[in-house]
C-alpha cells in the first residue's frame, strides 16, 4: 500500500511541470472577403418595365423556369452575388393579368408572415422614392431563411415588383449579419434608384 501511494505521489509530482497549458481558442467564423463597392451598373433590359442601379459585383441571371414551367412574365431574374453566396430573387407581374393589386400585396404579406415562426422580430417600413415608386419592406431578425424582402409598385397600381434576399448557406444570424448589412446598402440603392419606364 505504501508503494502504491508513493508511486501515485511521484506520478502526480511528475505531471506538475512548468510546461505551457494549452486552452482551446474561442469559437470564430471564417473571414469574409467583401467585393469592391462603389461601381454601379444600370439595369435597363428590354424584357422589364423598370430600371435601377445595381452593384457591379452582382450578376443578372434571368429565370428560365418556375416549377418546371416558364415564369409568368419574362421579367423574372436573380441578382446573384457568388462571392458572398447570396441572391436577390426578383419577380415582376403586371397588375390585373394574373392577380389584382390587392391579391399580389396580400401574397407579399403572406410570404413575410410565413417567417414569423422563426423570426424574433419583423420590421415593416413604407417605401417611397423620388421617382414615384411605393412599396413596403420587411426586415427580419432571428434565424429566418431570408433577412429582407420588399415589394414595389407605382401610384396607379399597374406594376408589381417583388424582391427577396437569400443566402445559399445554413442560417446563422450572427455570422451572416455583417454580410447582410453589406448587401443591404446596395439593395437600398437599388430601391432608391428604381423607376418605372
Amino acid at each position: 500500500m505504501r508503494y502504491a501511494l508513493m508511486l501515485t505521489a511521484l506520478f502526480l509530482l511528475g505531471s506538475c511541470s512548468e510546461e505551457n497549458v494549452y486552452t482551446p481558442k474561442p469559437r470564430s467564423y471564417p473571414k469574409v472577403n467583401y467585393p469592391e463597392r462603389g461601381k454601379y451598373l444600370l439595369f435597363d433590359e428590354d424584357y422589364c418595365h423598370f430600371t435601377f442601379e445595381y452593384p457591379a459585383y452582382a450578376n443578372i441571371e434571368q429565370d428560365s423556369s418556375f416549377f418546371d414551367e416558364l415564369p409568368p412574365d419574362p421579367c423574372w431574374f436573380n441578382l446573384s452575388v457568388p462571392q458572398l453566396n447570396a441572391s436577390l430573387y426578383c419577380s415582376y407581374l403586371p397588375v390585373g393579368r394574373y392577380k389584382s393589386f390587392d391579391q399580389l400585396r396580400d401574397d407579399a404579406f403572406k410570404m413575410a408572415d410565413w417567417h414569423i415562426r422563426k423570426a424574433s422580430y419583423i420590421d415593416e417600413q413604407v417605401i417611397r422614392n423620388e421617382h414615384g415608386v411605393e412599396g413596403i419592406s420587411f426586415e427580419f431578425e432571428g434565424p429566418t431563411a431570408t433577412p429582407f424582402q420588399f415589394y414595389l409598385t407605382d401610384t396607379a397600381r399597374t406594376h408589381f415588383f417583388r424582391g427577396s434576399l437569400y443566402f445559399n448557406s445554413e442560417v446563422n444570424t450572427d455570422s451572416l449579419a455583417p454580410v447582410y448589412h453589406f448587401l443591404k446598402k446596395d439593395i437600398d440603392r437599388l430601391i432608391e434608384t428604381f423607376r418605372w419606364k
